[in-house]
């Protein structure tokens, strides 16, 4: 059974940085690709991070991109994405997510993804 614990949000101010934690078991973790997605109240899932723990490729989204770096530890089975220059547009609850590499074809797409965490707050004060 597929297992993703994220955590790591919280309360910052504008300009700070958070880094989030999501530890995977229950399956073979380099076979997968891992992505952080994020969803504010009344707006769809989506300002996706992602990474294929076979390669080390890694996809940003357009929102993100320059401020936040996904990176996984394959010994430990966790990715992690480090948020810098956090604005408040981008509070939110970030859930991680995962999916068998060859099934995701869109890593921007949280329809992609067949496996969630359970969510973490994060949250950008002015």
């Amino acid at each position: 059974e597929v297992q993703l614990v994220g955590s790591g949000g919280g309360l910052v101010q504008a300009g700070g940085s958070l880094r989030l934690s999501c530890a995977a078991s229950g399956f073979t973790f380099d076979d997968y690709a891992i992505g952080w997605f994020r969803q504010a109240p009344g707006k769809e899932r989506g300002g996706g991070s992602c990474i294929s723990s076979s390669d080390g490729s890694t996809y940003y989204a357009d929102s993100v991109k320059g401020r936040f770096t996904i990176s996984s530890d394959n010994a430990k089975n966790t990715v992690y994405l480090q948020m810098n220059s956090l604005k408040p547009e981008d509070t939110a609850v970030y859930y991680c997510a995962a999916e068998h590499r060859h099934m995701v074809f869109s890593p921007s797409r949280a329809a992609d993804f067949g496996s969630w965490g359970q969510g973490t707050q994060v949250t950008v004060s002015s």
